[in-house]
């Protein structure tokens, strides 16, 4: 490698970690929350709320990967009861998005976590047209996950739903219902098209 190239490759590193950097901490601005316990963040993160966001020895963001500059990753607790809690070791890629209204989002151990996955634990909204502008602690339902699960990009978690040990969640997947331990799921709605082996 000519010298000119290692050069060069220097100078991108340094542009790398200086951008990078700046927008973390420009996030960090935005944020009137921060996450307990040993978190590092690669990409950009804003975390909001009244609540409380837990995690342990936990990454967000992965360079390289899509959406690394083009999206940030957003934690929000919006009641003083909500809980997000991340666990050991859990790597999460881009674009992730938690919104805990009243309840918990709970992540196990080990987990991986793909680009532009969403977990809400609420619906909102009421449904009906008189009531729409409406939220309460009725509409909201606990999201727990557990340990080595495997969740796929662009999925979404609805409230209420439990995804057992070991489970993989598909590419695109919307998830409404419970997806039990050591299956694969996927399609919208995601339903469990195979059973994995534990080895």
């Amino acid at each position: 490698m000519s010298i000119l190239k290692v050069i060069k490759k220097g100078v991108y590193r340094i542009l790398f970690i200086i951008v990078r950097n700046a927008r973390v901490g420009f996030y960090r601005l935005l944020s009137n929350q921060s996450i307990e316990g040993p978190v590092l963040l690669m990409q950009a993160t804003q975390v909001c709320g009244l609540g409380r966001v837990m995690a342990k020895n936990v990454v967000i963001g992965y360079f390289p990967s899509p959406f690394f500059f083009s999206t940030y990753s957003y934690l929000e607790v919006r009641s003083p009861l909500a809980l997000i809690s991340i666990g050991n070791n859990t790597k999460i890629n881009n674009g992730f998005v938690a919104i805990c209204e009243e309840t918990s989002i709970e992540i196990g151990e080990n987990c991986l976590i793909g680009t532009k996955v969403e977990i809400v634990d609420s619906d909102f909204h009421a449904i009906s047209s008189h009531d729409r502008k409406k939220s309460d602690r009725s509409i909201c339902a606990s999201v727990r996950i557990g340990n080595d699960v495997f969740i796929g990009s662009n999925v979404k978690i609805m409230k209420g739903v439990h995804i057992g040990d070991g489970a993989v969640i598909a590419n695109g997947a919307i998830v409404l219902k419970d997806i039990p331990a050591q299956t694969l799921a996927a399609g919208v709605p995601a339903i469990v098209i195979k059973t994995l082996s534990n080895g």
